[in-house]
């Protein structure tokens, strides 16, 4: 079936409200955001400078472990410092600054379809869904362990949501499939199940390889055109406290020879793997970052990145991570600080640590969002969907974080005085006493006076409890199984579909990769 008949098989079930059909719900169209507020500064410049200062210390006198024998060679004769008997690197700090300095301001992102493309540093806000939990949870079937039928819905729900921009990897890991294909099956359903832009893992160099490979024929460039096209993205965790590991040094130097985009992001989390001060922490994710990204210009000078900010606290008495706090605002915004003074693209995200899509879960994501926007981020990763942590997706948090990214792009949008909208003319035809609804300087605009909520409910408590009382996760729940009916998979040519479906079925009957590292 082509595209238009889907969306005229659409238009057909989803607009005879008077008989009595669902109407589809509506959303804010698929939009590009911008910041046009500047970004809050917690410390000074001198403060900032100082931390800038103790990080290029920390890797000119400590240093970072480098587990990869190859990206060791590489910063070698780049002019590090690579100790004989251990794997530790040390890091000129010139050097460093040179090679940051070469990684590009902004870049774009391509997305299968075109429209769905986006540019990501400068002003521009991105959000992705939720990657990477283990487990998955919906009102009707709880919490359960990630599988691939759940995994394919969460991209669909991904796909049909506007507010989501990207993917940024699993939105949970199908774990019924064996980890030597996982990364086949689930890069093939991203690119086919949707066509906004895809993450992949840095798991391997073979699986690198592969999912570039699928991509390349989801775009159709030949394999020139993909080193001018950056095509996919990968974040590369640093293992915390001062160490890049194989997979990760792999990663960077697979993608980067590629020109494809790395999100470098230390995951340091003050007090368990970072000191406990919210200065210290920093200091250790600046030099990690910093390493990483140096190592990427290492690889090709030029090639796209961003800083990745992850640092938030724990809880002392359990050791559990905490998510949505204060402390992980102040880091938020002091990592995107230190992005703007290396001149590169900023990822923060949007994590909470509730169990359940409850008023935790609400405040500490929108916390986390005021922390991400407001702290200059270009990237906001696990946008929607994240719960417990990043231990579960949840088919409901998706949809409550898609009004919440939709009120933050609202926000975003500059408010406009001219002579029109300071509405003169209406408040002197009004006057003392009486009400604007009626008047034409209103009717003009009441249809997109105010951001339209898919789950907030602003009616009076009588017509809320006479509607059911529906709390928040009854109305999401509802909203998630309207929305997956309204999916509609995106067009894509039947040839470039028997490609993909023809490379992955190759690599699983060779078995995929090993699973050891």
């Amino acid at each position: 079936m082509t595209g238009q008949a889907q969306r005229r098989r659409g238009r057909r079930r989803d607009h005879d409200n008077a008989d009595g059909v669902t109407q589809r719900i509506k959303q804010q169209p698929f939009q590009l955001h911008r910041r046009i507020l500047e970004p809050t500064r917690v410390v000074s410049d001198d403060e900032l400078e100082a931390i800038h200062q103790a990080s290029l210390a920390v890797l000119r006198d400590i240093g970072i472990d480098v587990l990869h024998p190859g990206a060791r060679n590489l910063l070698l004769d780049a002019g590090c410092t690579v100790s004989i008997d251990d794997e530790r690197v040390r890091f000129d700090p010139e050097m460093v600054l040179d090679y940051v300095s070469s990684a590009p301001a902004e870049f774009t992102l391509h997305a299968r379809n075109p429209a769905h493309t986006v540019q990501v540093g400068g002003d521009n806000v991105v959000f992705s869904a939720v990657a990477s939990p283990p487990n998955v949870s919906d009102a009707a079937g709880g919490r359960r362990t990630g599988n691939l039928a759940d995994f394919q819905n969460l991209v669909r729900l991904s796909q049909h949501l506007n507010a989501v921009q990207v993917h940024a990897g699993y939105p949970v890991e199908p774990g019924d499939v064996h980890a030597s294909v996982r990364h086949l099956h689930a890069i093939s359903d991203l690119c086919l199940l949707s066509d906004k832009a895809v993450n992949a893992y840095s798991l391997g160099a073979e699986r690198n390889r592969d999912a570039l490979e699928i991509l390349r024929i989801a775009h159709q460039l030949t394999q020139d055109q993909v080193d001018e096209h950056t095509i996919i993205y990968s974040v590369i965790n640093t293992s915390s406290p001062l160490r890049l590991d194989l997979p990760m040094c792999a990663g960077i130097i697979e993608y980067a020879s590629r020109n494809q985009a790395l999100v470098i992001t230390p995951f340091t989390l003050a007090g368990a793997m970072a000191p406990v001060t919210i200065a210290g922490a920093v200091v250790q994710q600046n030099a990690e970052a910093l390493a990483g990204m140096c190592l990427a210009q290492v690889v090709r000078r030029g090639a796209p990145l961003l800083y990745g900010g992850f640092t938030s606290n724990v809880d002392m008495k359990s050791g559990s991570p905490a998510f949505g706090t204060p402390e992980f605002m102040q880091a938020a915004m002091l990592g995107g600080q230190l992005a703007r003074r290396y001149g590169v693209p900023y990822r923060s995200s949007n994590v909470n640590a509730a169990n359940a899509v409850d008023a935790q879960a609400g405040y500490e994501s929108v916390f986390s969002l005021w922390g991400a926007v407001m702290g200059g981020a270009n990237l906001v990763l696990h946008g929607a969907g994240w719960l417990e942590g990043g231990l579960k997706a949840s088919f409901e948090k998706m949809v409550l974080d898609a009004d919440l990214i939709s009120m933050v792009a609202t926000f975003l949008q500059p408010v406009v005085v001219d002579e029109a909208t300071m509405a003169l003319e209406a408040i002197a035809e009004v006057g003392p006493g009486g009400h604007f609804f009626g008047v034409q300087h209103t009717m003009d605009r009441y249809r997109d006076a105010f951001f339209s909520p898919m789950v907030s409910d602003w009616r009076n408590f009588e017509t809320w409890q006479d509607a059911g009382s529906p709390t928040a996760d009854q109305k999401t729940a509802e909203l998630v199984r309207q929305l997956l009916t309204e999916y509609e998979p995106p067009p894509i040519d039947d040839a470039v579909k028997a490609e993909i479906d023809d490379f992955v079925g190759r690599r699983v009957a060779e078995g995929g990769v090993e699973t050891d590292f």
